[in-house]
């Protein structure tokens, strides 16, 4: 499934062989901020980026929610890799900082939708950012099989002056699990907030 999607893209969730994707992970990696001071002396600035994502109901209600302060969802489909405070601090290590995995196959019945969230929990924007990336893709988090959305955020001025975004949605159609790569900035501040959003414009 050799695919790159742009915003707004969505595809189905299957193999070139006609079976089916059921291991998914989001993956965020991102460099903390190097700041020159006095005398030529630098100091580096952690940057604390935070991916979260929660389960919607058919009615748009949320099931349940992952992110840093609950690790993972009460029906054990989706795992957090744990809170990255600081980013990279020496140079990116191409790995990533933060983790989803999504296991399709153990989602319960009654949910409908998975929504991805990105936002900087210092509210750090975007743009002040040496390098943030996000990748979707097959795979663990610790064997990438193979990426199928990337979003350049440090780059890409769509996002200078934000501090949070909707990464994309997987939601079920026909019985099928499909992706919606939305990749859109938010003016929202917290996750409670981006999922406000969410609700509103993109499930």
């Amino acid at each position: 499934m050799a695919i790159r999607l742009e915003k707004g893209q969505r595809i189905n969730l299957e193999k070139g062989n006609g079976s089916k994707l059921t291991n998914i992970c989001v993956g965020v990696n991102w460099g903390a901020i190097t700041k020159k001071g006095w005398f030529g002396i630098t100091r580096t600035e952690a940057v604390d980026l935070d991916a979260s994502c929660a389960e919607f109901d058919a009615a748009g209600n949320v099931v349940d929610k992952v992110w840093f302060r609950h690790l993972a969802s009460n029906d054990g489909a989706i795992k957090h890799s744990g809170d990255d405070l600081t980013g990279d601090t020496d140079g990116d290590d191409g790995l990533d900082n933060e983790v989803i995995s999504v296991d399709l196959s153990r989602v319960p019945s009654n949910v409908e939708k998975i929504a991805f969230v990105l936002n900087s929990f210092r509210g750090q924007d975007f743009k002040t950012i040496p390098f943030a990336s996000i990748r979707i893709y097959e795979g663990t988090p610790t064997k990438v099989k193979e990426v199928f959305a990337t979003y350049d955020i440090a780059n890409d001025p769509t996002f200078a002056g934000s501090v949070s975004m909707v990464m994309g949605v997987f939601y079920r159609r026909n019985g099928e699990w499909k992706f919606n790569a939305i990749g859109a900035p938010t003016k929202d501040r917290n996750f409670e907030q981006i999922l406000e959003t969410v609700k509103r414009q993109y499930l």
